[in-house]
């Protein structure tokens, strides 16, 4: 099995990159991407540590990203699979998203401390070293200092789009996403497309917009897919000449009950057969 949506403590999830690895091992993944919102910065981590393993050659550490851009208001993900993490282009996009996200950060933590709750977004980078700090580590601060009990908690009261402490960002445009991925050697992917909850044509228009700006795949399996929701994903993907691709969407304890390789309540189950037509691709454009 693979699983091409990962993250680590470098953005949102609980686990560090080495952690991430010895997990996949034990998980007994071929192949993993590692995708944190908006940085590159645990790649290296992760594939030294891959290489420090007796049997690495079964692991494949996948470099990636995963980039929020524009969408009517709302964002939309664009995972970036086999990126040179090293592109300059890359980076310095990554970082205004990053510098965007402060911005964003610091009027969320002003908005808590007028209820009262003194949260600064020092009291986060302190907490949270050498890490993209996210909606997620707002939640984990309320945990930690009993302002609440769990992650949902968090969000339904403080942090949701309809919550008091919520503050919208500013995102790139998704073709501005997509050509930077591709810039960077990467395959540019529209993840979890149902999970943006479109009707039925404009997600149809979404993706011929993006497959005109030159997305190339479609995360076509996902840990919260029901009923005949991969089928629908399959039909999409054909439909627009996309590639298939897969992912758990990991975050270690920050998504309970969601496990790396096998996603929600283990109901995954991502095969290494996608992998192919990706290698064959980036071999022969």
């Amino acid at each position: 099995m693979i699983d091409l949506h990962v993250h680590s403590n470098h953005s949102d999830g609980t686990l560090s990159p080495e952690e991430l690895v010895h997990l996949a091992v034990t998980t007994g993944l071929s192949a993993f991407a590692l995708t944190d919102h908006d940085t590159v910065s645990g790649i290296e981590q992760a594939k030294h540590a891959a290489a420090s393993i007796v049997n690495e050659s079964s692991l494949t550490v996948i470099s990636g990203t995963e980039i929020s851009a524009a969408y009517k208001k709302k964002d939309i993900h664009i995972l970036g699979l086999f990126i040179d993490e090293t592109s300059p282009s890359l980076l310095c996009a990554l970082e205004e998203a990053v510098h965007a996200r402060d911005i964003r950060n610091e009027q969320m933590a002003e908005r808590f401390r007028i209820m009262g709750i003194p949260v600064t977004l020092e009291d986060l980078r302190v907490e949270n070293p050498d890490t993209v700090i996210t909606r997620a580590h707002f939640a984990n601060y309320l945990i930690k200092h009993h302002y609440v009990k769990t992650s949902q908690e968090a969000f339904s009261r403080y942090l949701n789009h309809d919550a008091p402490c919520f503050v919208p960002r500013e995102y790139m445009q998704p073709e501005r996403a997509v050509a930077l991925i591709a810039e960077a050697g990467g395959i540019p992917v529209l993840a979890h497309p149902l999970l943006y909850k479109l009707p039925p044509a404009e997600l149809e228009a979404l993706l011929k917009r993006l497959t005109d700006a030159g997305l190339k795949g479609l995360e076509v399996y996902y840990s919260s897919n029901t009923g005949f929701d991969e089928q629908l994903c399959y039909g999409l993907a054909n439909r627009y000449g996309l590639f298939m691709t897969g992912g758990s969407d990991f975050h270690g304890d920050n998504k309970p009950n969601l496990y790396l390789g096998t996603g929600r309540n283990h109901n995954l189950n991502i095969p290494d057969s996608l992998l192919e037509p990706l290698y064959t691709y980036l071999q022969h454009r």
